[in-house]
């Protein structure tokens, strides 16, 4: 078995990622030791007794600045000269397949969650390989954002989810969204599975999902289609 995928997320709510860590793929993959998964509470790089990481922006304005001393030391503590640092930040690029895909190669992954206002912008420029989005809109902070990455991430390094080539035909893999699914019974009132899934053939059924895709991606995202025709495909999505 390769080396373990690693990824520590330094947050201020180190007990929001806990449990989620530990349940369903995630908890395996760890468990099978196919990733190391860490919540490193970033008050314990705080040196003042009210354990501070935020404090007013300079210039004035609303709300607060997550402070560069205790992120700094936070992410020094554990990076290596391999590590990806990913910035969790509404102003980052959109979070997609092939993001998940190039970060699920690498070896070890740390991700900064931010919260109030952002964080200081020495952090960004000084510490920050990636900065990612999971979509247009504003969470309450950044550890939220960071969950549903490394849940995308980690499924598919290698072995997690069982049988080589068991995330191959999902949504987004190719570029479509995945095929119509069925499973037994063959009828449930009155609604029937195609008769192409029980045939047996399966150079016909391959033919049969291909087309279903590409008939719903036209329809429910034909951004997807574009982006393929203009060979642009959704390629990046990832920075580092």
């Amino acid at each position: 078995m390769s080396e373990p995928l690693e990824i520590d997320v330094i947050t201020i709510f180190p007990g929001m990622l806990r449990g989620f860590l530990e349940e369903s793929m995630l908890g395996r993959a760890a468990a099978s030791g196919r990733a190391v998964l860490r919540a490193i509470d970033l008050r314990e790089f705080t040196e003042d007794v009210h354990r501070t990481t935020d404090d007013r922006p300079y210039g004035g304005g609303p709300g607060m600045v997550m402070k560069p001393e205790p992120l700094f030391k936070a992410v020094e503590s554990v990076k290596r000269p391999e590590s990806r640092v990913v910035l969790m930040t509404p102003q980052g690029e959109p979070f997609n397949q092939r993001c998940a895909e190039s970060l699920s190669r690498e070896r070890h992954l740390i991700f900064v969650c931010g919260h109030y206002e952002g964080v200081d912008e020495r952090v960004r420029e000084s510490l920050v390989t990636d900065e990612i989005s999971i979509g247009d809109y504003v969470l309450t902070n950044g550890a939220l954002a960071a969950t549903v990455v490394v849940d995308a991430v980690v499924r598919l390094v290698p072995g997690v989810l069982g049988g080589e080539g068991a995330t191959e035909d999902e949504s987004f893999s190719h570029g479509l969204l995945e095929y119509p699914q069925y499973t037994r019974p063959a009828s449930f009132r009155g609604m029937e599975v195609p008769a192409i899934l029980m045939s047996g053939n399966h150079g016909e059924v391959d033919k049969w999902r291909r087309k279903q895709a590409t008939e719903r991606t036209q329809l429910r995202r034909p951004d997807l289609i574009t982006k393929d025709v203009q060979g642009k495909d959704n390629q990046h999505g990832c920075t580092g």
